[in-house]
């Protein structure tokens, strides 16, 4: 009985959580922007529902971790061809590191469009020309700090 109250009250605080994060998604926009600015609007519904489905097979994957090793079942079934499996490894963690990436860049765009702070930043500071200059810097600054902390392995000493 215990576990059937867990499951079901780990179930409610998941679909909290996730109700949070596609509130967040909806206010600022950002599907319907990108669908905008792509000149896809045709698609928005496609676009939502690969949010929903990456948000559903993420939160699956990190619940049971254990069992979505695909490398290691690899390795297993192939175990002459371990370089291989590592370079495709390494090749997918890459690419996902990249499109994560990417969407936290323009989520954090939008919410900062959303609150208006870059044009009352702007006007503050009497910044008239170079904005897109500025916002350019503050990427190449945050890939920069990126690949430094993972070079030099900062991520192993903060555990």
């Amino acid at each position: 009985m215990r576990m059937i109250f867990l499951a079901v009250l780990g179930a409610a605080y998941g679909l909290l959580a996730a109700a949070g994060v596609f509130t967040v998604l909806v206010a600022v926009g950002l599907v319907p922007r990108f669908a905008g600015k792509t000149h896809t609007a045709e698609k928005i519904v496609l676009y939502e529902e690969t949010v929903i489905l990456g948000t559903v097979f993420g939160c699956a994957i990190s619940v049971f971790a254990r069992y979505c090793q695909i490398g290691s079942f690899l390795k297993e079934l192939f175990p002459q061809q371990t370089g291989i499996i590592m370079a495709a490894g390494n090749i997918f963690e890459a690419l996902f590191g990249i499109f994560a990436g990417m969407f936290i860049g323009c989520l954090a765009l939008a919410i900062a469009e959303m609150l208006d702070s870059i044009p009352i930043f702007a006007r503050r500071i009497s910044f008239r020309h170079g904005l897109g200059f500025a916002i350019l810097g503050m990427s190449a600054g945050k890939i920069c700090g990126s690949l430094i902390y993972f070079w030099a392995g900062l991520y192993g000493s903060a555990q």
